[in-house]
């Protein structure tokens, strides 16, 4: 599915991954030569402390990882080479360069670079490798908000940018964001609206609007029908949400004649990054589908498949949430939950596991499941979030926003061509992010 199998995935963040279990490595199974490594994109508060944040990779590494639990620290000897900034990646390395069987003491070479291979610390630290196999849970460590979606920017390069209408830029933020994301070669905008309106916002931000085409209507609902209209004729490969209510530019994406429909529902996916969670989240639908039945609910859970398989998660493992993780036949969304199990089953839905019905606490806390003695592949470690309705899912990521710090991005699927639908409230980072979600499905994704 992919087109360009040597990119990495597109948000896993290296130096946080799953939530397990950390074993260590005695003195007598660790070789000369072996290593260990991981990634941090670092924040302001890295940079202000770089010598603590260099030196605590190194620390992370050899105390979770190589040598692991039961390390004893002895002696290091760090050199900072270089300057760093706010949203370089940097790799920190531990290399076992000698053994004292007699101390059981291992002195490891350590190596901190960029993403451009230049070292910015090295030097050396020396252990006492434990001796007795010991295991312990793997911390869950906070990562910066937005890490992964800056990942995300950074995975469309190379690919050439998408031709988007963007309906209805009015305001600050939908302008500014087509622009930024034009910049960012994410997009080559096509500004579709009233002239005197975009160009006012435009002198009020002191944006040069000279490079962009700009396709002028009386109003957003004329806006609408002109976007929708240009992909129809093939000048853009996917449209973008400006100042105008969801129902208005939906209204014309689903019109029978005239409109963007194919054989596939259309639904929305956010794709969540939580700082607190070991992996993104991708929640469906809480846009687009009020009431969703169950062949509705089939497409909506093809379409988020694809889009997970297309951000580099290879087999999604889909929690089809309600309230509660028995079957129910006074609660709906239970049976909806059985049933697309059994339709994955006979690969009527193919690329993810599925299981269901999970409650929220389950689907993500592998010790709830433990307690609820529910034994799954997915339960605990859910990748994709299917809500029963479209009131659940859109107060579910609202509260991951502004209760748990998540960032928020996202792309309606399963129309002609990708669709940016962010809110009138969304900044110009979050549609930058959702802009190259976009770029990524329509360069990689499937085809309807």
């Amino acid at each position: 599915m992919r087109g360009d199998g040597a990119r990495a995935a597109a948000l896993e963040l290296p130096d946080n991954g799953a939530v397990g279990v950390i074993e260590n490595r005695v003195f007598g199974e660790i070789k000369v030569g072996d290593t260990a490594s991981l990634v941090r994109t670092l924040s302001r508060e890295d940079i202000e402390d770089f010598a603590g944040c260099g030196g605590a990779m190194i620390a992370e590494l050899l105390a979770t990882r190589l040598p692991g639990p039961g390390t004893t620290y002895v002696e290091q000897t760090l050199r900072f080479r270089r300057p760093v900034t706010i949203g370089e990646a940097i790799m920190a390395t531990v290399t076992a360069t000698a053994k004292n069987a007699v101390t059981s003491r291992v002195t490891f070479e350590c190596r901190c670079v960029n993403q451009a291979g230049a070292i910015v610390v090295d030097g050396t630290t020396e252990v006492v490798a434990p001796v007795q196999k010991m295991s312990r849970a793997e911390p869950v460590r906070q990562h910066e908000p937005g890490a992964r979606h800056r990942r995300l920017i950074e995975a469309t390069r190379g690919l050439e940018p998408l031709r988007t209408a963007v309906v209805h830029p009015v305001d600050r933020n939908s302008l500014l964001g087509a622009v930024d994301a034009a910049r960012a070669r994410l997009i080559v905008p096509v500004l579709v609206g009233p002239e005197a309106k975009i160009r006012g916002v435009a002198a009020a931000e002191s944006l040069d609007l000279s490079p962009y085409r700009l396709v002028a209507t009386r109003h957003s609902q004329e806006a609408a029908e002109r976007g929708v209209e240009l992909v129809r004729t093939g000048e853009v490969e996917a449209l973008m949400k400006g100042s105008l209510h969801t129902d208005e530019l939906m209204h014309e994406v689903i019109a029978k004649e005239t409109g963007l429909r194919t054989g596939r529902r259309i639904s929305h996916v956010f794709v969540v990054d939580v700082p607190t969670c070991p992996r993104p989240l991708f929640i469906t639908d809480a846009a687009v589908n009020i009431a969703p039945d169950l062949a509705a609910k089939h497409d909506i859970v093809q379409n988020a498949i694809d889009l997970a398989r297309v951000l580099g998660v290879e087999s999604p493992k889909v929690a089809i949430l309600s309230a509660v993780e028995t079957l129910n036949p006074e609660i709906a969304s239970t049976l909806d939950a059985a049933a697309l199990c059994k339709m994955a089953d006979r690969k009527q839905i193919t690329g993810g596991i599925l299981d269901g019905p999970l409650a929220f606490d389950n689907a993500l806390s592998e010790e709830a499941a433990r307690v609820k003695g529910i034994e799954s592949p997915v339960a605990g470690r859910a990748d994709v979030l299917v809500v029963p309705d479209l009131e659940s899912g859109n107060m579910l990521a609202k509260q991951l926003e502004y209760l748990g710090n998540a960032h928020l991005a996202g792309l309606v699927l399963g129309a002609r061509v990708p669709i940016v639908l962010t809110s009138r409230a969304d900044d110009p980072r979050t549609r930058m992010a959702s802009c190259a979600i976009a770029l990524l499905f329509a360069r990689w994704g499937p085809k309807y």
